[in-house]
C-alpha cells in the first residue's frame, strides 16, 4: 500500500507552503556566498526553508534552501503531519523499512521530467548549472551539498545511492572524497581501480524527498529498493543517456559521466558536517562528465553544513540510531529504544535499556562499535529503561549523575573513524583512526536495592493518586500547560 507522500521536489514545496514552512525568497540572491550564507542562518534559527526565486546569472532556475533540516519537515516528507513527534516518526520509519524491500520500476524516457533537456559532449558544461559557492574559504563552487551518487557493482550489479559531495573544477570535471569504508569506495578501489577502469556515476540532484532519506540511511538493503520501502511502492526510475544505470524519473537535474582510476586533483578545504573546516586542501577523487539531463526550471537543492542542525546531521543521525536499534533488536538485547542526538553532528548515541544482566553496557558498546556504522561516532551513553533517551534534561541528569568517573566510563584505542573528526590529530585524520568512549549510566545490579539511590522527580516519589488530582487540577491552579 502506497503512503502518503510528495512524489517529487515540486510536491514538497507545495507541502512546506501549506504547512508554513517555507519562506519564498523573489529578490535575486547570489550564488557566490550569499545564498549560502542564507542557508546556514536558517538551519542555526530552525527557520522554515528558503524557497529562492531568482539566483544571479543564471535566469530559469531556482533553488530549495534546508530541504529536510528539521524533524518537522521529515516528517511532511514521510506524510505525517508537521505535528508527529521524534519517536513518532522513529516508529513509522522503522515500521516501513522492517517489510520486505520493495524493487523499483522503469519508466520510458517520455515519462520522466528529468529528461526534458538533455545536454551531451560539448554541451554539458558544468558552469551551466548554479554551482553555489556555500562558505567563505571552500576551495570552490560545490554543486552537490544535497545530492546522491549512483554506482553499480560491476560483479554483483549491487545498486548504491551515496552522499558524497562534489566540487566543480572545470566544465566537465567535478572532484570530492570518497572515503575506502564507503559502498561506493569499497566498489571504486575494490573493483574499478585495480582494473584501471572507470567507473560509471550518476548525480542526482533534487530528487523526492524520500529518495534523499533513503541515499542517506546506512542501511544493508540497496537504497533503490529502501526507497521503495519508504514510499510503500516501487520509485520510478529511468534509465540514463551514457550507461546503464537508472536514476529517480522525477528529479531536477542528472549529472552523467565516469570517476576516473588512477588520477586526482586537489579539492577542498570544505566547511564540514561536524561544524568545522577539518580537511586540507589534497588530491582527491575525480569526475568526468559526459552529460546532463535537467527538468524545466530546475530546483537546486542546496545543503549547508556547518554548526547543528544541517540535513546531513539531522538525517544521518536518525537512520543511525535506527539501524543500530534493529542491530541490538535482532541480537536479542532488552533496549527500550536507541537515539542519536543530531547536535552531536552523529558522534554520541544514547541507548536505553533493562539492565538485565551485568555488564550489558559494554556488551552494546561492543555490538555497534564492532558494526559498519561505526566509524562514523564514537560516543555512546547507556541509560537504564527509566530514562527517556529523547529527553537531553534526563540524559545529562542520567550522565553526571550514575556514570562512575572511573569504572563508568570505558575507553577503547585504535579505533576506526574518519579524517574529518576535529578532535583527531593531523596524523589521525590522515589515517582516520579514531577512538571510542561507553557511558554506562546504569546502576551495578551487585548493590543492595536498599542501598539504590532513589531517584526524586514527580512520576517516582508521589503516590499515583496524588499524581493524578494535580494533573487533574493543574489548570484550576492558573497554569496553562
Amino acid at each position: 500500500m502506497a503512503y502518503t507522500y510528495p512524489k517529487d521536489n515540486r510536491e514538497f514545496i507545495n507541502l512546506l507552503k501549506k504547512y508554513g514552512d517555507l519562506v519564498t525568497v523573489e529578490q535575486e540572491v547570489d550564488w557566490d556566498l550569499e545564498m549560502g550564507a542564507i542557508v546556514r542562518r536558517v538551519c542555526e534559527k530552525k527557520l522554515p526553508s528558503p524557497y529562492f526565486k531568482k539566483i544571479k546569472d543564471y535566469p530559469g532556475f531556482e533553488a530549495l534552501g534546508a530541504p529536510l533540516a528539521t524533524y518537522r519537515r521529515l516528517a511532511i516528507a514521510m506524510g505525517l503531519g508537521s505535528d508527529a513527534s521524534i519517536p513518532e516518526i522513529a516508529e513509522e520509519y522503522v515500521r516501513r523499512t522492517t517489510a520486505e524491500p520493495i524493487p523499483p520500476v522503469l519508466i520510458d524516457r517520455k515519462d520522466a521530467p528529468c529528461k526534458d533537456n538533455i545536454l551531451m559532449g560539448e554541451e554539458a558544461d558544468l558552469f551551466k548549472l548554479p554551482a553555489p559557492m556555500v562558505h567563505d574559504g571552500d576551495g570552490g563552487r560545490y554543486l552537490a551539498t544535497w545530492h546522491f551518487v549512483v554506482s553499480k557493482d560491476p560483479e554483483t550489479k549491487d545498486i548504491n545511492w551515496g552522499m558524497y559531495r562534489q566540487m566543480v573544477f572545470d566544465e566537465k570535471t567535478m572532484v570530492g572524497p570518497v572515503l575506502p569504508f564507503s559502498d561506493m569506495g569499497k566498489m571504486f578501489y575494490g573493483k574499478f581501480v585495480p582494473k584501471n577502469e572507470p567507473m560509471p556515476f550518476a548525480t542526482v540532484i533534487a530528487c523526492d524527498p524520500l529518495s534523499g532519506v533513503a541515499a542517506s540511511a546506512p542501511s544493508p538493503i540497496p537504497e533503490d529498493q529502501f526507497a521503495g520501502m519508504l514510499m510503500g511502492e516501487p520509485v520510478e526510475l529511468v534509465k540514463c543517456e551514457t550507461c546503464d544505470l537508472e536514476v529517480p524519473a522525477h528529479a531536477e537535474i542528472i549529472i552523467e559521466g565516469e570517476v576516473i582510476p588512477n588520477m586526482m586533483i586537489e579539492e577542498a578545504p570544505f566547511g564540514e558536517y561536524t561544524g568545522y573546516r577539518t580537511s586540507p586542501r589534497e588530491p582527491r577523487t575525480v569526475y568526468r562528465v559526459k552529460a546532463i539531463t535537467y527538468r524545466n526550471n530546475p530546483i537546486l537543492t542546496v545543503s549547508n553544513m556547518g554548526v547543528p542542525t544541517d540535513e546531513g546531521q539531522l538525517l544521518r543521525s536518525f537512520s543511525l540510531g535506527l539501524e543500530m536499534r534493529k542491530l541490538l533488536e535482532s541480537q536479542g538485547i532488552p533496549i527500550t529504544g536507541v537515539y542519536m542526538l543530531p547536535e552531536s553532528t552523529h558522534h554520541l548515541v544514547v541507548v536505553g535499556v533493562k539492565p538485565a544482566y551485568s555488564g550489558i553496557a559494554s556488551q552494546i558498546a561492543g555490538l555497534i562499535f564492532g558494526s559498519k556504522l561505526s566509524p562514523w561516532f564514537h560516543m555512546v551513553i547507556v541509560v537504564d529503561h527509566e530514562t527517556d533517551i529523547y529527553s537531553k534534561d534526563e540524559v545529562i541528569h542520567a550522565l553526571s549523575t550514575k556514570c562512575h568517573p572511573i569504572r563508568g566510563i570505558h575507553k577503547y584505542d585504535q579505533a576506526p573513524g574518519t579524517p574529518l573528526n576535529p578532535y583527531a590529530s593531523p596524523e589521525e585524520r590522515k589515517w582516520s583512526r579514531g577512538a571510542k568512549v561507553l557511558f554506562d549510566c546504569t546502576f551495578p545490579l551487585d548493590w543492595p536495592k536498599s542501598d539504590l539511590p532513589i531517584k526524586v522527580a514527580f512520576n517516582t516519589v508521589y503516590p499515583r493518586e496524588i499524581q493524578e488530582r494535580v494533573l487533574s487540577n493543574w489548570k484550576n491552579y492558573g497554569f496553562q500547560d
